[in-house]
């Protein structure tokens, strides 16, 4: 069930997802408008909750007409959970603006793009363009790759883990967004990424230094295993770069292209394994 969910909810993602309208974050958001105070405990428990409703619900549906409802439901939560419909729609803004020269309109896109780690203050063209490849290397890995391993290695619970990981990854960006570097900070979504991150992070770095300068990134992945400071989005973008590295960050168009191309090879790659670990009985 996992796979053909999989691969349902992938291809409408990449033909009619546009927008936020089939986006868990922009259904969340009431909700979290409503928040006043911000601590870990509370981060875990609305996460908790979250993940216990989507359970329950799995065991009121399981048997039911065959499991047809249940298989409708495995897709219907990928459906809101895997995807950047929005960031997809602020990236194609950014190309068209950067493509015509107007720099005020392509640099909000770039501040929209790069919401959570933000772009450096002073910094030449080159490094600019570079932290804009990263983020856009770190969107594809929020929305697609993490959202597709805890939907696969949750195994009969995947739509559960999932779930939890997309209502993370939510009110961070919310917090990003809305509140205070304080209240981000006092609300613990961070650390708790950080560490929920960090096997995600490696398997998909492992993918982009086989595509990239192998004698380089395998290195530079080893010595990530027993790094637990490093930010994840540091450890990822750091191992993506190598496989970027024979192209000229100069172009403000071709660059992030490039980086997005690079995203969805290893997206693919990523579901190839998984679909032949599947027919090899490895994976549910």
């Amino acid at each position: 069930m996992t796979l053909f969910s999989l691969l349902l909810v992938l291809g409408w993602e990449r033909l009619f997802k546009m927008g936020e309208r089939w986006q868990l974050d922009h259904h969340l958001s009431g909700l979290f408008r409503r928040q006043r105070r911000f601590s870990l405990l509370r981060t875990l428990g609305m996460t908790f909750i979250a993940m216990a409703i989507v359970a329950l619900c799995l065991l009121a549906l399981k048997g039911l007409f065959f499991g047809l409802l249940q298989l409708l439901f495995w897709i219907g939560v990928g459906l809101l959970c895997i995807g950047a419909g929005s960031m997809r729609l602020h990236y194609h803004a950014y190309l068209k603006a950067a493509s015509h020269n107007d720099t005020e309109a392509h640099k909000a896109m770039a501040e929209e793009l790069t919401l959570i780690h933000g772009l450096p203050i002073e910094c030449s063209e080159r490094e600019y363009l570079c932290e804009l490849q990263n983020a856009l290397l770190w969107i594809n890995y929020r929305f697609y790759l993490a959202p597709l391993f805890w939907f696969v290695v949750g195994g009969a619970w995947g739509p559960a883990l999932l779930v939890g990981y997309a209502f993370l990854r939510a009110w961070q960006s919310w917090l990003a967004r809305h509140s205070t570097p304080l209240e981000r900070s006092q609300s613990g979504v961070d650390a708790i990424l950080h560490c929920v991150d960090w096997i995600p992070v490696r398997l998909a770095g492992v993918a982009y230094a086989l595509l990239g300068h192998g004698e380089r990134a395998l290195p530079a992945w080893f010595a990530s295993l027993g790094d637990r400071h490093t930010s994840q989005y540091q450890v990822l973008t750091r191992l993506a770069q190598f496989s970027l590295a024979r192209d000229p960050h100069t172009d403000k168009v071709e660059t992030p292209r490039i980086a997005v191309a690079m995203a969805k090879k290893v997206s693919l790659v990523i579901v190839v394994v998984v679909a032949l670990l599947t027919i090899y009985g490895t994976l549910v």
